[in-house]
């Protein structure tokens, strides 16, 4: 635990002090990193690691709260920036995927593994593959699609460039319908361990992003705790795992990881989704860094009670 959170400070510290020391270079770094992500990296770590996946044991009462929670929030976050905020489009799909989008990879596995024990591993690894990566992958590409500034005018337009642009979900319905002969042990191994790299990667690119202002000295860090941030924070925070802890009574149930893993700050791939479809990417940043910073108190709290 305590690993992931020195690798998420200093890779932060590295990215802010890169958009110091080198401006619109390290912005061009980040749109390569980003790329060779979503292109190359990420395909080939989804599909591994989806063959390998054992849909038993449980795994579909936490879809269905899963899913039925990413909709809710979803569809709040949608209409609060619309109608309450009355942000922009592409302010609201970033807010939107804020609040949709659950660090349970990189955070929440090791997360539960510490706060609720070694039994807590297992359901929150299915949480963070069968949910997380659909959420991701399904809904929050076609957010940034629909939403977007770099995503078409027309509706065609839109959903050519979600169908265009997401490789990874190709990716990760192969591995789903691949044969366990074609995923062997070792390949898998190889994308987790590539997964796992990825974290100090998405933390730099969100300290590139954090001081990205228009004009020097734009940012401060933290950056501001808007009506924007607070909202996403308690859609993604606070009502979403009271939604899953509310939804296992009727289902009978579910591990208490599958609520912590509901409670994780926004994923650092909403700031992939931002740069590829054009929302707003400041406000993702923010969205990120100051959920994440709660997240300190309020993972411990919430195991606490579980």
């Amino acid at each position: 635990m305590l690993t992931v959170v020195l690798a998420i400070t200093a890779s932060t510290a590295i990215g802010v002090g890169a958009e110091r020391r080198f401006g619109a270079g390290a912005f061009r770094a980040c749109r390569l990193l980003i790329d060779l992500t979503v292109w190359l990296v990420l395909p080939f770590v989804v599909f591994f690691i989806a063959g390998d996946l054992d849909l038993g044991g449980g795994v579909g009462i936490g879809l269905l709260a899963g899913y039925v929670v990413v909709a809710i929030v979803g569809l709040c976050a949608h209409q609060a920036g619309t109608r309450l905020l009355r942000l922009s489009r592409p302010q609201v799909g970033a807010l939107i995927c804020g609040v949709i989008l659950a660090n349970t990879g990189y955070l929440g596995i090791p997360l539960n593994g510490a706060l609720l024990g070694h039994s807590a591993l297992g359901p929150a690894i299915a949480w963070d593959t069968v949910v997380s990566q659909v959420a991701l992958y399904g809904a929050a590409f076609a957010v940034g699609a629909a939403f977007g500034e770099r995503a078409g005018e027309s509706r065609a337009e839109r959903i050519k460039a979600f169908l265009t642009r997401n490789p990874v979900l190709y990716a990760l319905i192969a591995g789903l319908l691949a044969p366990e002969s074609i995923t062997p042990h070792a390949l898998v191994e190889i994308a987790r361990t590539l997964a796992y790299m990825l974290l100090p990667v998405g933390f730099f690119i969100l300290g590139v992003n954090l001081m990205g202002g228009e004009e020097r000295g734009a940012w401060r860090l933290p950056p501001p705790l808007s009506r924007e941030v607070a909202l996403a924070g308690s859609l993604r925070m606070v009502m979403a795992p009271a939604l899953v802890a509310a939804l296992a009574v009727p289902l009978g149930g579910v591990p208490d990881a599958y609520i912590l893993q509901a409670a994780m700050p926004t994923g650092i791939n909403s700031l992939i989704v931002a740069h590829l479809y054009g929302l707003d990417v400041r406000l993702t940043a923010s969205i990120v860094a100051w959920t994440t910073l709660a997240s300190i108190v309020t993972a411990p709290l919430l195991a606490a009670v579980l």
